[in-house]
C-alpha cells in the first residue's frame, strides 16, 4: 500500500523552472504528476503540479475544533517578512468584507511560521520557500499536516548605495561576493572600498533562497554558505535601511521593497546572458534569474474562516493586491 501525502501543495499555475523543478518544490517523486489548468503561468511549458491524494483535515492553530475558525472569529498568520506587508494588505480587505474577523499579521521569517504552525499557535504561516523535511517531521509529530498554497511569485533583489557606480552582475559574480571572495567593489567596477555583506538572519525563507539557488546554484549536495563576515539583518526592512545609508554595503530583499533609496542590480545567468533587472514582468515570464513562489501554509486542507480567507487570497481582489503591493500574482 502507498504511503499517504506527508505534504500537499495546490498549484494554480505552471511554476517557473528554477534549475529545476525537483529543487524548487522538493517534495516525494512519487507524488508529481502532469495537470493542465487554465490558469497557466508559463504557457509554452507543461511541468509537474502536485495534487492532494487522500483526505486532510484541518485542525485549528488555536485549540479549536477543524473547521471551527468562526467561532473565535479571529486568524493568526505569522511568517515571511517577505511578505507582512502583503499579509497586512490581504488583512486589511478582508477585514472590510469581514468585520467581524480580527486577522493579526506578524512578520519574523519563514521558519518562525512554519513553527509556529506546527506548534498551534497559528492559522497560517505566510512563507517564500518550501517547507523542510525536518519540519515535515517535526509537524508530524504535532499531528499537523502541511497544506501549501502558491499565491504570488516574486524576485530576491540585489541592492547597493545610489552612489555605487556597479549596476550589473553575473549569478557567478553573485555567488564570489557573498561567499566572500570578492572583497572590494574595486574587482568588478566600483570604488576602491571593501565590500560590506548584508544577509538575512537563517531563518528567513530569503536567506535560504538565496543560499541555495545563488551561492549552490541549485545543487542539493552542496555545501557553500554566506561568508562569516557577513551581517545577518534582522528584516528586509532592515537591509533596506543600511543599504540606503552604507555605500560599502550589498543586499538583497524580496521584489516589494524596492526603494529609490536602493539602487537595484540587474543579474544575468551567465557571461554570455543579458542582464535582467527584477520587475513584475521578468518575474512573470521567468526571465529574472532570481525567482521564487510564495506560499500560504496550513494545518491540512484550509475550511471554515481559513478557507474563506485563503479563497479570497485567490480572487481577483486578493490578486489585484499582490500587483498592487509590487509582487506578481498568479492569475
Amino acid at each position: 500500500m502507498s504511503k499517504s501525502p506527508r505534504v500537499a501543495r495546490r498549484l494554480d499555475f505552471e511554476p517557473p523552472n528554477f534549475y529545476n523543478c525537483m529543487t524548487c518544490f522538493p517534495i516525494p517523486k512519487n507524488l508529481w504528476q502532469h495537470r493542465s489548468d487554465e490558469n497557466k503561468y508559463m504557457k509554452k511549458r507543461t511541468v509537474p503540479a502536485v495534487v492532494l491524494l487522500g483526505a486532510l483535515f484541518l485542525s485549528g492553530c488555536t485549540s479549536r475544533r477543524p473547521g471551527d475558525s468562526r467561532a473565535s472569529a479571529s486568524l493568526q498568520i505569522k511568517g515571511s517578512d517577505t511578505m507582512v506587508n502583503l499579509g497586512q494588505a490581504w488583512a486589511e480587505a478582508f477585514n472590510k468584507l469581514h468585520p467581524e474577523v480580527n486577522v493579526a499579521v506578524t512578520g519574523g521569517g519563514s521558519g518562525t511560521g512554519i513553527a509556529a504552525l506546527i506548534n498551534g499557535t497559528c492559522d497560517i504561516a505566510e512563507s517564500s520557500r518550501a517547507v523542510e523535511e525536518k519540519e515535515i517531521k517535526q509537524a508530524e509529530g504535532n499531528g499537523v499536516i502541511f497544506n501549501q498554497e502558491i499565491v504570488a511569485l516574486d524576485g530576491i533583489v540585489v541592492v547597493v548605495h545610489p552612489s555605487n557606480p556597479v549596476k550589473n552582475l553575473t549569478m557567478d559574480q553573485l555567488r564570489e561576493i557573498f561567499m566572500g571572495n570578492i572583497k572590494r567593489w574595486k574587482t568588478i567596477g566600483g570604488p576602491d572600498i571593501p565590500i560590506v555583506l548584508l544577509s538575512r538572519e537563517v531563518n528567513s525563507g530569503t536567506h535560504i533562497f538565496f543560499k541555495e539557488h545563488v551561492l549552490r546554484r541549485g545543487k542539493k549536495k552542496a555545501v557553500e554558505e554566506f561568508s562569516p563576515g557577513a551581517l545577518m539583518m534582522p528584516s528586509s526592512f532592515a537591509i533596506a535601511e543600511e543599504v540606503a545609508n552604507n555605500e560599502n554595503a550589498v543586499g538583497y530583499y524580496g521584489l516589494g521593497y524596492i526603494s529609490p533609496r536602493q539602487k537595484v542590480i540587474a543579474v544575468a545567468k551567465d557571461d554570455r546572458a543579458p542582464f535582467i533587472e527584477p520587475t513584475i514582468e521578468s518575474v512573470r515570464i521567468n526571465a529574472y534569474p532570481i525567482s521564487r513562489p510564495l506560499y500560504l501554509t496550513t494545518n491540512g486542507r484550509p475550511s471554515g474562516l481559513v478557507k474563506e480567507f485563503v479563497d479570497f487570497v485567490y480572487s481577483k481582489e486578493g490578486q489585484d493586491i499582490v500587483k498592487r503591493t509590487d509582487f506578481v500574482p498568479i492569475k
